[in-house]
Order: C-alpha cells, then structure tokens, then sequence
C-alpha cells in the first residue's frame, strides 16, 4: 500500500474506528457544552481541528528533538548528560501542555478577532481547550503510547484525523440536540441527561466500525 493509503488509513482510523470522543470517550466537556446549536458546534470542532493537528506536528519535533536521548537531541548537544540520559520522564507531559496552550491562545486571539459572535458564543469552551484530554491524546498516542514510531507526516495526519473526527462527533450531537429542542422530551430527561443517553447510542452506532481496520 502506498503513502496515500496509509495517510487515509490514518484517517479512518481515527475519525471512525478509534474517534477521541465516541470510542476513548475523551473530550466530553466541550462536546456536550458546545453541542446546542449547530454554528457552535462547527466553530469548536474546527478550533479543536487546528489545535489538534498542530499540536501532532509540534508535539512530534518536540519528542523526537528535545525529549528523546540521542545524538539529535538539540538540548543535548550542549549537555552531553541530557544527551544520554533525555527529558521523557521529566518534561513530557509539561512540554506537551505548553505546546496546547500556546496554541489555544492563538486561536483564541484569531477568533476574538476575526469572528466575535463565534468568540462569545464558545465562551468559556474555548480556553478549556488547553485542558481537554483529547488534545493531550493526541499528543501522546503520537509519540510515547504510539505502538511504533511515526514520521512527521503520520504524526500531523493522524492529529489532524483526530480533530475531524471530533468535529464529526460534535455536528451529529448538535443535529440531535436541536432536535430535540422540539421533541417532547420527560422533563427529568431534559438537558444533560438525554445528552448523555444520545452519546452513548451514538458510541453504540460507531461501534460498529471497530475491526474494520
């Protein structure tokens, strides 16, 4: 199979068979907060979508050129103890959640200035971003949790998967959700509740695609 293969593999993989939200069940905060209305919904999945493939791309020259031990290893080019020994214990997960954060906040500034309604209307949703643990997956299935080492291109293909497949997850909760805004629903089913029954019916429907890769 060649690299196109391989990169839409990736792709099914996560959106389909392994989706961040519907399968590992991470990322449910902004999932179920934003997922009212549609135009939310598509604004956060898009975010979460940049920040999820940057952060596979950053997060990768970060493990392969700063936390791993070798000769590539920049910081130890000038600390031959660094060199030998690496920063994985030390620094994963702090350097990963800087890089998050970091790219929250330029999303964050990009929409607070190109679109303001979209910006009031993720609210507090959005900075929560940095602490969402799909992102942090992402981060870490690309480089430590990876069952064998990716290149640079696999590591963004598959962040990127991983934002479309939460952006495809949160469009058909907001299809739900509105819905149901108009539907009949027993009061004490209302809100989270009915929510969190349409979740796991839809993990039960997406369930359906594990084995096929």
């Amino acid at each position: 199979m060649g690299e196109i293969g391989n990169i839409l593999l990736i792709i099914v993989s996560v959106v389909f068979v392994n989706n961040f939200v519907l399968a590992k069940f991470l990322g449910l905060c902004p999932f179920v907060g934003v997922t009212q209305k549609t135009e939310s919904a598509l604004g956060m999945g898009m975010a979460v979508t940049f920040v999820m493939a940057m952060t596979g791309a950053v997060t990768w020259l970060v493990y392969n050129y700063i936390l791993l031990p070798g000769s590539s290893n920049i910081i130890g080019m000038i600390f031959p103890s660094i060199r030998e020994s690496g920063l994985v214990g030390v620094l994963k997960t702090a350097s990963y959640i800087l890089v998050i954060a970091t790219l929250v906040q330029i999303v964050e500034l990009a929409l607070r200035k190109l679109s303001p309604a979209l910006y009031e209307s993720l609210g507090i949703y959005l900075p929560l971003i940095t602490t969402n643990c799909a992102v942090l997956g992402v981060a870490l299935l690309n480089t430590t949790d990876s069952p064998e080492r990716l290149s640079f291109l696999h590591a963004t293909v598959q962040g990127f998967g991983a934002g479309l497949g939460f952006m495809v997850a949160m469009l058909l909760m907001s299809g739900i959700r509105e819905r149901l805004a108009l539907a009949n629903v027993p009061t004490c089913l209302q809100g989270l509740p009915i929510a969190f029954i349409c979740t796991g019916l839809m993990a039960l429907a997406f369930f359906g695609f594990s084995g096929m890769i």
